[in-house]
């Protein structure tokens, strides 16, 4: 792995917040909204059509598909051009005050698996982001480490000079490899809890535990059999090969406030610009992406009462590094003037379903600041209006809502599905495939435009299109924000339950 330490933009990045986000924040960059319409819900999703969504994914493709890596990932010259699209784009319309928002973190520009083998078999894997590099060739015993791996006294003093076999659960991706490299393990193994296969991040470097070691996946199946194997005797010999090339690296959020409304009462959506190694992210998150970017580009046609600003996030595949540096970065008076937050992450998913977070915690416990109930009953009432059937999914920072949520700050928004596996009962309401994840293509090279579901992309961004409307015109019977405690905006007690759930975004890729 070669890392290159960039301390001084580490530190300028953290702690430089543009003058004009700065007075955005602060409510004193207001100007007065020509003069329009009021916006309305029938004339704003009247003006999101398939032909302007299916569109805006060939031009994010076309970026990814212009350079030999075919991705987005976050510091990569394809995510350049995406962020600079959407900052052309949204100054297009001269309704926005548009910002580019910088900050440094690591990120992988690159990892090659040479070489996997376990007792001479190939093995069909891929790398876990940020793995540290193998110094070639290796070739050790394999050793399984106890329980699930997620403390030190899981593994044993065999463990020096082997590469050790984990099971998935429990606790973070990160730590088992940091816990196997502070052991002495050369590369670690981490085979999947359930059925499919494992496409993660160990989370940005560094960890108190140790050094990252090279870490890939396998199959449930591949990995029972082997701890049975092992467990029953046999001496087992893997090989692996990997490079990595980890670095840190300057990428920006794009932030776009209304110039007209009232800013203290802010209404903020958002999206994430970047991709995994795999492949373009057209529907993770380009169809997020995209979707929010027609909303705002139609809404410049409006006036509105209250400012609509969007947040098109990088470095969420990372560990929802953008979100997290935004919302840690406003002062607590100007997150008071967020009203909500709402999320569109993955709405066109080819086995699709319409669910929308469980803002008020009936369907899975977990509910959200008060405001969130309020955004769920809202996007209820829009698939009821159009006799579709909606759930809800688990409200537990699976994406970049997390940050929000755990500031305090009401959040919501409607997703069709990531890689969980579709049941019987939902093929029965939404057709598709039992059995199947909801995204096949979920982070994999045919994340493309063909493999988008063009219907259900279309009905989720008319909701989003709803949903501004709606509070864009009026808070009426909203929670208002208040300050918690001393003043300030702390962060919520719900930030280390929703770390733990599992099958959370943050468990898919960091668990």
């Amino acid at each position: 792995m070669r890392v290159t330490f960039a301390l001084a933009a580490l530190a300028a990045a953290a702690s430089a917040i543009p003058t004009e986000l700065r007075e955005r924040q602060d409510g004193q960059n207001s100007k007065p909204c020509p003069k329009k319409p009021l916006v309305t819900a029938e004339k704003l999703k009247e003006d999101i059509t398939i032909k302007k969504l299916v569109k805006g994914a060939q031009q994010l493709e076309d970026f990814a598909y212009s350079y030999p890596a075919r991705n987005r990932i976050m510091g990569g010259k394809a995510h350049e051009d995406t962020v600079n699209w959407l900052k052309k784009e949204l100054e297009s319309t001269s309704y926005y005050d548009v910002t580019l928002q910088p900050f440094s973190n690591y990120v992988m520009l690159n990892g090659t698996l040479n070489t996997f083998t376990i007792g001479g078999r190939a093995i069909n894997s891929t790398i876990f982001e940020y793995s540290n590099s193998t110094a070639g060739l290796v070739t050790a015993p394999v050793v399984v480490v106890s329980n699930l791996g997620c403390a030190a006294s899981d593994y044993p003093a065999a463990v020096a000079g082997s590469i050790v076999l984990i099971s998935r659960g429990s606790c973070e991706f990160g730590l088992k490899s940091a816990l196997a490299g502070g052991a002495g393990a050369v590369a670690a193994i981490i085979y999947n809890n359930a059925p499919g296969s494992i496409s993660a991040t160990l989370g940005p470097p560094p960890r108190p535990e140790g050094s990252y070691v090279a870490t890939v996946s396998l199959l449930q199946a591949e990995g029972l059999a082997l701890v049975a194997q092992i467990q029953g005797g046999a001496n087992v010999t893997a090989s692996l090969d990997v490079l990595t090339d980890v670095q840190v690296i300057t990428t920006n959020n794009v932030l776009a406030t209304s110039k007209c409304g009232d800013k203290s009462n802010q209404l903020w959506l958002g999206a994430h610009t970047d991709s995994v190694g795999a492949g373009p992210g057209i529907n993770d998150d380009g169809s997020g992406t995209v979707g929010i970017l027609n909303v705002a580009k139609s809404l410049a046609k409006y006036n509105v009462k209250n400012a609509v600003s969007f947040g098109f996030w990088s470095g969420e595949e990372s560990g929802l590094l953008g979100s997290t540096y935004f919302v840690e970065s406003l002062s607590p008076e100007a997150a008071l003037k967020i009203r909500a937050y709402l999320n569109f992450d993955m709405i066109a998913s080819p086995n699709y379903v319409h669910q929308i977070y469980d803002g008020d915690g009936s369907a899975y416990g977990l509910s959200g600041p008060a405001g969130s109930a309020d955004i769920e009953a809202f996007f209820e009432g829009y698939f009821k209006d159009l006799n579709i059937p909606s759930n809800a999914t688990e409200f537990n920072g699976r994406s970049d809502y997390g940050p929000f949520l755990d500031a305090n700050i009401p959040a919501g928004g409607t997703t069709t599905g990531a890689d969980e596996i579709k049941t019987v009962a939902e093929q029965a309401i939404w057709g598709g495939v039992a059995g199947e994840i909801l995204d096949q293509n979920y982070h994999q090279a045919a994340d493309n435009v063909t493999n988008l579901n063009q219907d259900a992309w279309l009905l989720h961004s008319r909701g989003i299109a709803a949903a501004v409307a709606h509070y864009a015109t009026s808070w009426e019977g909203f929670p208002v924000r208040t300050p918690v405690g001393n003043g300030t905006a702390k962060r919520s007690v719900r930030t280390e339950v929703r770390k733990g759930v599992q099958g959370a975004k943050r468990s898919i890729k960091l668990l």
